[in-house]
């Protein structure tokens, strides 16, 4: 009997050891091995843009810097509604959203978020000329969204408060095309975050910055809810690379950081001087600027004169490039006031200036630290970044050196360098100024480009360029301001 049950027993541990029937096991994304990085994006001036100048945005650069740290390439999905973009991360269609996205509570129960990219307000956005709002309660009209954005979650929790509070939701229009309305009067009001908002008054400035209905909110990267884990841990390793490689601040510094200045009046003698007098002058910055964006010349002669040849300051430079003699004479010019000999001389001493700048510079920062050497002059531009060096800042990022040149105002500091005191911010808000006027440039020749393109009218584009041509209501917008001049040229 015991030899029976031994039989049974082992029969049954034979059959344990057999393979078993089962089906094909479907491995999950995250085992698979990837070999693209499928971004889903928005398309906006800071997040992604694809045009003459290439890929751009905010988003986009930290997304391939992202696929070259994975070792994959990248493949960017962008989307016109984020309903369609949302689905597509839900459903696979898409890795990873890196489109300027608010983080929300219904996008965390929905999402799992990566790490903090930069921290907006959520404002109020209104047009110029209309009474300013101060309660939300009691708006003077309605106010308009986008559906699935952020500022219906701003709404909806300020609507608990404010049980009247109502607001209208669109799925047809952008961001942009709501600016747009907002700047012709045929909307009331939108709501943005800030960054978006500084952007778009470069090129309608008609727009206003109301309230801050929310601050501090932070825009981040939203990855599926499932099947997420190792691309989560690759994205947070990645992160804390970039930041400790100062990617981020660059990046914010690029994209946001000079915009914080805005001049209504500035702003729209720029775009009424791009229509009635650039075009006199567009071939010659377009011959002369060789290597260089033609538009980067173009907007550096904008803030020294106002692409006006006979500008003259009290230090004595003169023309549209404002030079002093003895650049005249370096760079061969004999009438600082004939407009061509100006940009042709202009042009060789901007260029002269990227190329006695060190090495070390990238070529994407070179531009603007030779912006700042044509401001205020080489030396103290080198005395800048050995002073941004010994305060264990980089010396080869436009961003840390922007931060030290105001100090060469202050005796403490200059005193420790070679060429002494100069007007540090001043060279700051000049730099900052030709980026905003050639941010505008860029605007304005894309527009123009689609619109050749397109076969008949497009009515949103329209709609921008007509506010961008728009007869200015305002007579003191008539008056441009002065430029800052470039008195301390070497």
């Amino acid at each position: 009997m015991i030899k029976y049950l031994y039989v049974i027993l082992l029969g049954f541990l034979l059959s344990g050891c057999q393979p078993v029937q089962t089906e094909p096991v479907e491995l999950s994304p995250q085992a698979q091995k990837r070999t693209v990085l499928k971004v889903g994006t928005l398309y906006g001036p800071q997040i992604y843009a694809n045009n003459a100048q290439g890929e751009t945005g905010f988003d986009y650069e930290m997304a391939n810097r992202f696929a070259d740290y994975l070792g994959v390439s990248l493949e960017m999905v962008p989307f016109t509604n984020r309903k369609q973009l949302f689905n597509a991360l839900k459903e696979g269609g898409i890795d990873i959203i890196a489109a300027g996205i608010a983080s929300t509570p219904g996008r965390g129960e929905q999402f799992k978020m990566g790490p903090t990219l930069y921290k907006v307000n959520q404002v109020l956005v209104y047009r110029e000329g209309t009474p300013e709002p101060k309660d939300i309660g009691t708006l003077s009209g309605e106010i308009t969204v986008m559906s699935n954005s952020s500022s219906v979650n701003t709404l909806t929790q300020l609507q608990k408060d404010y049980p009247e509070l109502l607001w209208n939701q669109v799925n047809d229009k952008d961001n942009e095309e709501l600016f747009a309305l907002i700047a012709k009067g045929e909307l009331n009001y939108t709501i943005s975050d800030s960054n978006s908002l500084l952007i778009n008054q470069r090129f309608l400035p008609e727009l206003r910055a109301g309230m801050i209905l929310e601050e501090k909110v932070e825009v981040v990267w939203l990855l599926p809810p499932k099947n997420s884990d190792k691309l989560m841990s690759q994205l947070l390793a990645f992160w804390h690379k970039e930041q400790r490689a100062g990617t981020l601040e660059h990046l914010n510094e690029k994209y946001f950081g000079h915009v914080k200045r805005f001049d209504y009046v500035d702003t729209r003698a720029f775009i009424r001087a791009i229509d009635n007098v650039l075009p006199a002058y567009r071939s010659l910055f377009e011959t002369y600027s060789g290597e260089l964006d033609w538009r980067k010349l173009a907007a550096a002669s904008y803030q020294e004169s106002h692409w006006n040849p006979n500008a003259r300051s009290r230090t004595g430079v003169r023309g549209m490039m404002m030079l002093t003699q003895p650049t005249a004479n370096y760079v061969g010019v004999n009438d600082r006031t004939d407009a061509e000999q100006s940009i042709r001389g202009g042009a060789m001493y901007l260029k002269d200036m990227i190329d006695r700048l060190p090495e070390s510079i990238t070529d994407s920062q070179r531009i603007w630290f030779a912006l700042a050497a044509y401001n205020i002059g080489m030396g103290h531009v080198e005395d800048a970044r050995k002073l941004a060096q010994s305060m264990d800042m980089d010396p080869n990022a436009w961003r840390d050196v922007k931060k030290v040149l105001p100090l060469l105002q202050q005796k403490k500091y200059y005193k420790q360098t070679r060429y002494g005191y100069a007007r540090g911010s001043q060279a700051v808000h000049y730099v900052d100024s030709i980026r905003r006027y050639y941010d505008t440039l860029v605007w304005v020749d894309n527009q123009t480009k689609t619109m050749e393109v397109i076969d008949g009218p497009n009515e949103i584009l329209a709609d921008k360029i007509e506010v961008k041509q728009s007869a200015v209501d305002d007579n003191k917008v008539n008056a441009a301001p002065k430029p800052v001049l470039g008195a301390g040229r070497s």
